[in-house]
């Protein structure tokens, strides 16, 4: 660059000095030549220190101009990266939002439904008190009904027993009644009892058919809620 600079400076030169005439000698005086070398070279010194300040204040200030061009480009630089880090602050602020927004839609949602399935376990309690509770009063009216009439018919069959008048063939007459009676209870008796075996039986399985209905009502219900999810 130094090698350059000098040669640009030389050319310069002699360009400039090309263009230079010849000074004029006046006739009949005596010519100092060097004093005129003395001063084309103080001219030529001149013109050159001009030459090469001329050239460093350019350079100074493409310099110059080169910084600047730098220092806006930096700037841009950085003000890209600031807009950058906006957007992407905001878009993280958006998805967090959306985040939010998200699982509290699904917290209101599993409440809701938490909140109809202790309602529906609600009702069906209410349903399985008040079936007992009509059962109970059924049986209770029922027990009631059944000790009255049993006293009714042991008051109608507890008969005073008067065999002291009796002949023997009355007697015998009589003991015939007395075990065709007896016999008639025995199966009364057994009428009664298959009965009341059938009464627990279909009370049993009434008892089995709440506790189904109470329990698989909810899981069936769950399984059809998460079918259609």
């Amino acid at each position: 660059n130094k090698m350059s600079e000098t040669e640009e400076v030389v050319e310069e030169e002699a360009q400039f000095m090309t263009n230079i005439a010849a000074p004029k000698i006046p006739d009949g005086e005596k010519v100092d030549f060097d004093d005129i070398h003395r001063k084309r070279q103080e001219k030529d010194l001149s013109e050159l220190q001009s030459l090469i300040e001329a050239h460093f204040v350019q350079r100074k200030k493409e310099e110059e101009e080169l910084i600047a061009l730098v220092n806006r480009i930096e700037k841009r630089r950085a003000e890209r990266a600031e807009q950058q880090r906006v957007r992407t602050e905001r878009e993280k602020e958006r998805q967090a939002r959306q985040a939010e927004e998200k699982e509290r839609k699904e917290l209101e949602e599993q409440q809701k439904k938490m909140n109809d399935d202790a309602k529906k376990k609600k009702a069906l309690t209410n349903m399985t008190q008040q079936f007992s509770a009509g059962q109970k009063t059924k049986r209770g009216g029922k027990k009631q009904t059944e000790r009255e009439k049993k006293k009714k018919i042991l008051a109608d069959r507890k008969k005073p027993l008067t065999v002291d008048h009796l002949n023997e063939d009355k007697l015998k007459e009589k003991a015939n009644e007395m075990w065709q009676w007896l016999m008639g209870l025995e199966a009364e008796k057994f009428d009664l009892s298959e009965k009341l075996k059938r009464q627990k039986y279909d009370c049993c399985r009434r008892i089995t058919s709440i506790h189904f209905v109470k329990f698989s009502v909810p899981k069936v219900a769950a399984r059809a809620r998460w079918a259609a999810a």
